[in-house]
């Protein structure tokens, strides 16, 4: 799909370097169906290949950012038998981007391996409620800033299933073991000052101020931050996550600061800095990613 172009889930947009895809099912609370999984992926996809593009925000449209999942299957909403077989799945969502999906693996899953695979920072702003998937798929992002009016909501316990979109190996990480496994146990809808205290966000901001709050961020991001700098950075600390022993980061490092040390943005930033001007960086992502990367396994991630 082009930028922009034919999706019904969502809307995209780019403006001074900073893309914005906004959730767009407002009547139906932004909820998640496998469509908005289909045009998720594409949308990432294309923010992975525009070198325009040096930081993503994602937010909702009207009151809520995602209520979770479209029950409109009712009893049947997380049952994969009830589901297409990965040949037809692109056929329950006739016009969705095109792209065979396993049936077996959780369609919030695969949007959450993919963001943990972006290339270009990820700021949410969480606009209003957020619960289930809905605040799950957040969390692979870099940075949440939500209104004082959001609400989140681990509740997989209060609908007879388990955490899913990766939330058991994320969430413990962002707020500890303790507090992850409380909100899932009780499944409670907890507000945005809970989220704050918890440190599942970064700030809190009054309704109007949410999206420019984050895009004024993502700008700040975009012009201090060189484009493969912050590729390389923001894949070295989230797959850093998984390392036992800082000689795993060193093995990592080394190459990174020969590579990017030795090159035309190294060059621009210190330059900029002894000249007290903007930089003007020169390499672009994904273009001039070094040769090296990715490090780890990609056949890991794939869709």
């Amino acid at each position: 799909m082009g930028e922009g172009d034919g999706y019904r889930t969502l809307r995209y947009d780019v403006a001074d370097a900073v893309a914005t895809v906004t959730l767009d099912r407002p009547e139906q609370l932004n909820a998640f169906t496998l469509r908005m999984c289909l045009e998720l992926l594409d949308v990432l996809d294309v923010v992975d290949a525009d070198p325009r593009v040096r930081v993503l925000v994602v937010t909702g449209s009207g009151r809520a950012f995602c209520a979770g999942a479209d029950l409109s299957a009712g009893a049947d909403t997380f049952d994969p038998s009830a589901l297409p077989g990965a040949a037809s799945a692109r056929g329950a969502a006739a016009g969705a981007p095109r792209r065979e999906l396993d049936r077996r693996r959780d369609t919030g899953g695969v949007v959450a391996l993919r963001l943990f695979d972006l290339t270009k920072p990820v700021i949410a702003a969480i606009n209003g409620p957020a619960v289930g998937v809905g605040a799950t798929v957040t969390l692979p992002m870099d940075l949440r800033l939500a209104s004082t009016s959001a609400r989140f909501g681990f509740v997989f316990a209060a609908r007879g299933i388990v955490p899913e979109a990766c939330s058991s190996w994320f969430l413990p990480r962002l707020v500890g073991i303790q507090q992850a496994l409380e909100w899932c146990y009780t499944a409670r809808v907890f507000p945005a000052a809970e989220a704050l205290d918890a440190g599942l966000v970064r700030s809190l901001h009054e309704s109007d101020d949410l999206l420019p709050a984050a895009q004024d961020l993502a700008r700040t991001i975009a012009e201090h931050a060189a484009p493969v700098s912050a590729a390389l950075t923001r894949q070295m600390l989230w797959k850093g996550l998984t390392e036992v022993h800082p000689m795993d980061a060193h093995r990592v490092d080394s190459p990174g600061v020969e590579h990017t040390g030795g090159g035309a943005d190294s060059r621009e930033g210190i330059a900029a800095f002894f000249e007290k001007r903007p930089a003007r960086w020169k390499l672009r992502v994904p273009g001039d990613l070094p040769d090296w990367y990715p490090w780890w396994d990609p056949s890991e991630f794939d869709a």
